[in-house]
């Protein structure tokens, strides 16, 4: 191993507005750290799955596709040159956590696609938090329009 390569900031992407928004972030920091950055989205099969497999669902490639898309948004077709993308078999929280060990940082966004929305912390950001072997940056994703929580100063 190169020992002068710099450690990766580390960025868990879902698709959720939350993890574009952690996607985002993540690259300014990267940037700002001369590091370069690493995407991760995981996929793993639902328990009923195994039993009943969907014919020509392929979680792998719906998962690279999250992947590409999200890259795509968020940065509009250019994407830093020293970015990564990679899709893992396995439950995120497990992944991100086994991948944070090279990492500089973790960046995830506070809230996924699944579970119960009035919850302020996802259950993958919260496990990572208390778990991961770097710091770790959780972004809360604002949200814009009519719906959005208004301060008044």
């Amino acid at each position: 191993m190169n020992t002068t390569e710099k450690a990766p900031v580390l960025v868990g992407v879902d698709g959720s507005d939350s993890s574009l928004d952690a996607l985002r972030y993540a690259a300014k920091i990267a940037a700002a750290l001369g590091a370069p950055l690493r995407a991760i989205t995981t996929w793993d099969y639902p328990a009923l799955v195994d039993l009943y497999p969907a014919p020509g669902w392929t979680p792998d490639e719906d998962a690279a596709n999250v992947l590409d898309a999200a890259i795509r948004k968020v940065f509009a077709g250019d994407p830093p040159a020293d970015l990564s993308a990679a899709v893992v078999a396995g439950p995120a929280a497990s992944v991100l956590i086994k991948e944070s060990h090279g990492a500089e940082m973790l960046v995830l966004g506070s809230r996924g696609r699944g579970g119960f929305t009035g919850l302020l912390l996802g259950s993958v950001s919260s496990t990572c938090s208390t778990h991961a072997h770097c710091p770790v940056l959780v972004v809360r994703h604002e949200r814009h329009g009519e719906n959005a929580e208004h301060t008044e100063s």
